[in-house]
């Protein structure tokens, strides 16, 4: 009868001021409620028998190659980002409700959920708990791993880092004073809730815009999630904070330094396709209506630089299914799971190196890029005179492909 009252009396601290009166009242009203709160479905109940957590990680761990098809990372990489996001998944998401899911398991179920884009109600299915604690656990984990290990994989670009970014952009890919290549990627969203036209892009899908920018090593340097569908690259570029912050000169952009070999000054710029438009801290290619021989190679060296970004997207979507299917949560929830597949990128990259099978692969399978048509916005007279010394440069010190 006490462990009776002391249950009650718990069940009553949850309870809302409004019906707090139905526990003073009717007892058996209570005990009816207090019994259903407790009930878990039969089904659920064997979950530390036959959920795929317990059927399956011991295993995999013991087979790093069946590990990397289920979490698309080395368990090392696994019990990295384990060993400093476990503190929070300890404590997050109501530990009483919760006690039973070690954080092993909340991080298990949350790259499985990313690595194959299936809904909550499979993964619920397969790891026997509810569709509602599935979701939790995801954004929960999601929230943990951004909030601890953004500072370490991608921090605020400092002059220091940048100016190291520049130095591998012309050891690696021969395109001097570039600090980064830009590029927007649409992320499909299942009809997303009070969204109207403008998440519905030209493709004819509803998205949210990722606009990113790589290093010299396919690593994002920063990232910028939530544009509207509807949006152009540029048109997510003019409304970025990423513009604000270099038109107020507050992105810690080197000063202008001497080209490589020459006594030619140039500022520190950006790259970018035709949908970008042309500035003093952007370049972007010469349009195909007024090209001539010194133009295209220009044309072909920015190409050349620019696959730095494109092979990053490559890499995302070759490893995170999620993004090859319409994400299924609301637009909030979208933006944070889009963030956390970049940020793991990033970790990857920087712990698997370039023996990450999907690093592997997109490199060796890397097609043609297409060059999309897009009006060229109008440029200043600074801005191409930039463009014009760097095409100089190019025709002066020719390289062999």
């Amino acid at each position: 009868m006490v462990v009776l009252s002391r249950y009650l009396f718990l069940f009553a601290n949850e309870m809302s001021e409004k019906r707090r009166h139905l526990f003073d009242s009717n007892l058996f009203l209570t005990l009816d409620l207090l019994w259903a709160k407790e009930e878990v479905d039969p089904y659920y109940r064997t979950r530390k028998i036959n959920g795929e957590f317990y059927r399956n990680y011991e295993e995999q761990r013991q087979n790093p190659d069946k590990f990397y098809d289920y979490t698309r990372m080395s368990v090392e990489t696994f019990d990295y980002i384990l060993e400093t996001v476990k503190s929070d998944l300890e404590s997050g998401i109501n530990p009483k409700r919760f006690r039973g899911i070690s954080p092993a398991e909340k991080l298990y179920l949350t790259l499985g959920f990313l690595a194959s884009g299936q809904p909550f109600k499979r993964l619920s299915l397969s790891f026997r708990m509810g569709k509602t604690t599935v979701a939790n656990i995801v954004y929960s984990t999601c929230r943990a791993i951004w909030k601890n290990l953004v500072y370490l994989h991608m921090p605020k670009p400092t002059e220091e880092l940048l100016k190291k970014i520049t130095e591998k952009y012309y050891e690696k890919w021969q395109f001097p004073n570039c600090i980064g290549a830009i590029d927007g990627k649409h992320c499909q969203l299942k009809n997303p809730k009070f969204a109207g036209s403008s998440h519905y892009n030209y493709k004819h899908f509803f998205s949210m815009h990722l606009q990113a920018v790589a290093d010299a090593d396919k690593r994002f340097i920063c990232i910028e999630v939530g544009g509207r569908g509807k949006q152009s690259d540029a048109g997510t570029f003019h409304y970025s904070n990423l513009n604000h912050l270099l038109q107020c000169n507050n992105f810690n952009i080197p000063r202008p330094q001497y080209l490589p070999r020459s006594d030619i000054i140039l500022p520190m710029v950006f790259i970018g396709d035709e949908g970008y438009p042309l500035k003093t801290y952007l370049m972007r290619p010469y349009p195909q209506s007024v090209l001539n021989a010194q133009k295209e190679l220009f044309n072909k060296r920015l190409s050349r630089a620019r696959k730095t970004i494109e092979c990053a997207f490559g890499i995302l979507r070759s490893k995170w299914y999620i993004f090859r299917s319409p994400i299924e949560t609301n637009r909030c929830h979208a933006r944070l799971l889009i963030k956390t597949c970049c940020l793991l990128h990033n970790i990857i990259r920087d712990k698997d190196g370039n023996n990450d099978i999907a690093y592997i692969t997109v490199n060796t399978n890397q097609q043609r890029i297409q060059t999309r048509l897009q009006t060229n916005a109008r440029t200043s007279y600074q801005a191409q005179y930039i463009r014009e010394k760097f095409k100089e440069y190019f025709v002066n010190n020719r390289i062999s492909y």
